[in-house]
């Protein structure tokens, strides 16, 4: 863990916030350039309506038009999920350096299911990507559902 890791996922933590008040899953993201948050990004695909409207988009797509390139070589994107298989290709084609996440996700994240897509070989690009355990990125995914699964029951 690198130190600023925390108050990164925190700034991750508080746009998954963000999207909890909007009833979407809350996931957020904020992009990283020169120690400087550059974008943020954050679950939308029920007000969007959108498949792939995950937060890790949103935020490597405002970084790219922020610094006014594709290429996000000297960026680390801090999220509050584990990313799925394609947030981690969206990532690898973004050419970012570093992906950081705070919570697994067993049953729909890239590295928990075995698509270790950042340090393929036959890629032309590969990257690090670190789990640095927040409880609160878990925690609040926890209390999204339980809330969901209880207003169901009502």
């Amino acid at each position: 863990m690198k130190k600023d890791d925390s108050a990164f996922l925190q700034a991750a933590l508080d746009e998954a916030k963000r999207a909890a008040k909007e009833d979407e899953v809350p996931v957020g993201a904020v992009l990283v350039h020169e120690g400087k948050i550059v974008a943020t990004g954050r679950n939308a695909r029920e007000r969007l309506q959108s498949p792939i409207s995950h937060a890790e988009i949103h935020a490597l797509e405002a970084g790219a038009k922020k610094l006014g390139s594709w290429r996000l070589e000297d960026c680390v994107l801090y999220v509050t999920l584990e990313p799925c298989p394609m947030c981690l290709a969206a990532c690898q084609q973004a050419r970012v350096s570093r992906v950081v996440y705070g919570a697994k996700d067993p049953k729909g994240g890239a590295i928990s299911l075995g698509y270790a897509l950042h340090e393929d070989g036959r890629t032309n690009h590969r990257f690090a990507v670190d789990y640095v355990e927040e409880p609160e990125c878990g925690g609040i995914l926890t209390a999204f559902f339980r809330g969901r699964r209880n207003s169901v029951k009502e």
